[in-house]
């Protein structure tokens, strides 16, 4: 199982991701990195929580603080 969640997150790299906060949050930004915490690095960060997104930039969250990953479907 986690070589599946490994391997989805690695072909994810580059890409937009959503994510749900513990916060009750939503962000979105580009995957740059990740490791087996699940601690994230994002580019391009946006909270769009609120109708007015909010720039965060080049962010890392916390593994424990995430509840949800969105990833980006493989159109190929």
């Amino acid at each position: 199982m986690a070589d599946e969640i490994s391997t989805a997150m690695t072909a994810c790299q580059g890409k937009s991701v959503l994510l749900r906060l513990r916060n009750n949050k939503t962000v979105q930004g580009n995957l740059i990195d990740f490791d087996i915490h699940m601690n994230l690095t994002l580019d391009k960060a946006e909270d769009i929580t609120e109708e007015k997104h909010l720039s965060l930039g080049k962010v890392l969250l916390r593994g424990d603080n995430i509840l949800a990953i969105s990833l980006p479907t493989d159109k190929s």
